[in-house]
């Protein structure tokens, strides 16, 4: 490293706290700089960050703030500090800027960063800024920009180097070698046959310790995981992880080779969608901080209005026992434990089949062994509960009737909080509907009817309020 470069790195390193993120005192230098008018002094501060670290800058700026500091470092604003950006903040700096510009960014990067920026703009701005892109940049992203939304074909990038399978290594070196305009970051080279489609692949450190004379079909490994073009960016994560891939051919209809997928691209899918289900189970949308109010008031609103609709079911099961409940009221006390306690249950149980469904570990060969895995589950934590609440309960009233009719009660909604967090989500994913969005919704609602209406129905039938 040059002492340029040494020098660079130390002053990045002393805008970072311990966990690799911007101290909040530079934030604060760099405001100041540009509340003052001082654009090259705000520049100074910023050029030796990485541009991921730039990219998270306009993050904590706040919103009126974006704007000058992007007219401030407009020169550091490359390809890689866009690829880096949070979607909604790039998308409100993309309005700011103007087609060619915008052009002049997507052609530093690869197909899919590049796509990630432009797909979601207006499509009259989408035309201007493919009219402005040279004519190879957009063919192809208007090729990636006519696959499905999160799929390969949106993920993919089309810079890869493809040989055919009657080359020597000798041959593929020199090709390398001779090429300037080849992709300078891949770590396999897919061999392909006369009709472009791939036939294997090798890993360029086989090839660099092999003699130049050996064809390169005798290196190269013929069993590789391919990608159809139109699969889901999520069932691609799998395939990543289940085969362990740094790298994999993506495939069209006929079979021909068309981009490739890096684990790079991989590692950010399967963070948003861990993040994304985590999310969704609470109705709470995106989760973004830097998503527009409405959007998020939106997304909230729709599910909080679905689960004030299961309240009311619930307190209309609590409304027939109303007569039972005025002449103990000890029942009013101890009924929220049971249905709470079962919320609590069916949620542990909602998250580890959600989970399982995500990750193809539970699928139609196996989901009767999971329920009753659940139900056996299900079954032990009631007991254990009943047993302890019973107990507590006779302590410090002193009924045991009233004690056993509260254990018998958890041990019931235990069961249908096991057999519900399976159901529910395994109903709703063969039905194609997202169960990590609504699954919730109805394993709470669920617990709730049945804590209140066991227990309840077993203290009337008790006649406990008798």
């Amino acid at each position: 490293m040059s002492e340029t470069e040494l020098d660079q790195h130390e002053a990045e390193s002393n805008q970072l706290d311990e966990d690799d993120r911007l101290k909040p005192a530079f934030v604060s230098a760099v405001l100041a700089a540009l509340n003052d008018g001082d654009a090259e002094g705000a520049r100074a501060l910023v050029e030796p960050l990485h541009p991921a670290d730039i990219a998270d800058l306009f993050e904590l700026v706040p919103a009126d703030q974006r704007a000058p500091l992007a007219t401030a470092i407009a020169d550091l604003l490359d390809g890689d500090v866009f690829a880096e950006m949070n979607d909604y903040v790039r998308e409100a700096l993309i309005d700011a800027l103007e087609p060619h510009q915008i052009a002049t960014i997507a052609a530093e990067l690869d197909t899919d960063d590049a796509v990630a920026i432009i797909e979601d703009m207006e499509e009259s701005d989408q035309r201007a800024v493919l009219r402005a892109l040279d004519p190879d940049d957009r063919a192809a992203i208007e090729e990636a920009l006519s696959y499905p939304e999160e799929s390969a074909g949106r993920l993919m990038q089309r810079e890869l180097i493809a040989v055919p399978e009657h080359w020597t290594v000798g041959d593929v070196l020199d090709y390398l070698r001779g090429n300037d305009d080849l992709t300078t970051d891949f770590w396999e080279i897919f061999v392909v046959d006369p009709a472009h489609k791939p036939v294997g692949a090798c890993q360029l450190s086989w090839i660099m310790r092999t003699p130049r004379t050996v064809a390169i079909g005798d290196v190269m490994k013929r069993e590789q995981t391919l990608i159809p073009v139109e699969m889901d960016q999520e069932e691609v994560a799998l395939r990543f992880q289940k085969y362990a891939l740094i790298s994999a051919a993506v495939v069209d209809p006929a079979g021909r080779l068309v981009g490739m997928i890096t684990v790079d691209d991989i590692v950010h899918i399967i963070s948003q969608e861990a993040g994304e289900d985590i999310l969704r189970l609470s109705g709470a949308g995106e989760g973004d901080i830097n998503e527009p109010i409405h959007l998020t008031v939106r997304t909230r609103v729709t599910w909080l209005i679905v689960n004030l609709g299961t309240a009311i079911l619930a307190a209309s099961v609590v409304g027939a026992f109303q007569g039972e409940i005025a002449r103990f009221a000890l029942l009013a006390v101890l009924m929220p434990i049971v249905s709470g306690m079962g919320g609590n249950a069916g949620t542990q149980t909602l998250a580890v089949v959600v989970r399982a469904l995500a990750t193809n570990q539970l699928t139609s060969s196996n989901t009767r062994r999971m329920i009753f895995r659940e139900l056996r589950i299900a079954a032990a934590n009631g007991a254990m509960l009943g047993v302890l609440i019973g107990t507590g309960t006779y302590l410090i009233f002193g009924r045991s009737d009233l004690a056993l009719v509260i254990g018998l009660a958890m041990i019931i909604n235990n069961l249908v909080a096991g057999l519900s967090g399976v159901l529910v989500p395994v109903a709703l994913e063969r039905a194609e509907v997202d169960p990590a969005v609504s699954s919730a919704v109805f394993v709470t609602m669920m617990t709730d009817v049945m804590g209140f209406f066991s227990f309840l129905g077993l203290a009337s039938l008790w006649g406990l309020g008798a």
